[in-house]
């Protein structure tokens, strides 16, 4: 049970920290309402997933420094860049009505880029390789493990739900009518801000 709390406390105070899945979630649920937001819950929760299963599994290619992880750096810094770039370019033209636009393909399109966002942010690598190794040094069974991989992706989705509830509320986005474009320049700012921080942590990694 110590274990556990461990676990779940560590992995609860990752998913308060705002990053660029926070960001996708929360600009999706101010332009298409929390339904419109579920399919990229859904793809951040299974890329969460893939990494928590290579990380458990022992996956060396996770580990800081292989050639594997530079990729994915580098990959996650493009697509950081990409987002902002989003975001920057589409500021001010999301239509706060369009929820009845997020049908299939919109939902789809949501998990794909849910996906993407996540997996290719390499925290997300760091933090699940960090777990296993803590949970490794105890020798926890490979039950617990499963266990705790489990709650974990379940954590991640009903996390991410949430946000995508509490910002996609008719009268919230109505409330942030105004304020959504000014929402969607910050956030992208913020995303390439990420990107260039990445970019430069990858950097002086290689050294």
């Amino acid at each position: 049970m110590q274990d556990f709390l461990l676990i779940a406390g560590a992995h609860f105070l990752a998913l308060l920290s705002p990053g660029p899945d926070f960001f996708l979630v929360a600009r999706s649920s101010l332009a298409h309402g929390w339904r419109g937001a579920t399919g990229a819950c859904i793809g951040i929760a299974l890329a969460n997933g893939v990494f928590i299963v290579a990380a458990f599994g022992g996956l060396s290619v996770l580990r800081a420094g292989s050639v594997a992880f530079m990729v994915v750096q580098l990959a996650g810094c493009a697509y950081l860049f990409y987002l902002g770039w989003l975001f920057l370019r589409n500021a001010g033209k999301s239509s706060l009505e369009a929820t009845p636009a997020a049908g299939k393909a919109h939902w789809r399109g949501g998990v794909m880029m849910g996906f993407v966002s996540a997996i290719l942010n390499p925290k997300n690598a760091l933090f699940y390789v960090s777990l296993a190794a803590v949970l490794a040094s105890r020798h926890t069974s490979n039950g617990a493990m499963v266990g705790y991989g489990a709650w974990m992706v379940l954590a991640v989705l009903a996390w991410d739900m949430a946000v995508a509830l509490a910002i996609g509320s008719a009268a919230l986005r109505q409330r942030f009518a105004r304020a959504l474009p000014l929402l969607e320049r910050l956030s992208g700012v913020m995303l390439i801000g990420l990107a260039v921080i990445l970019l430069v942590q990858a950097g002086s990694g290689s050294r």
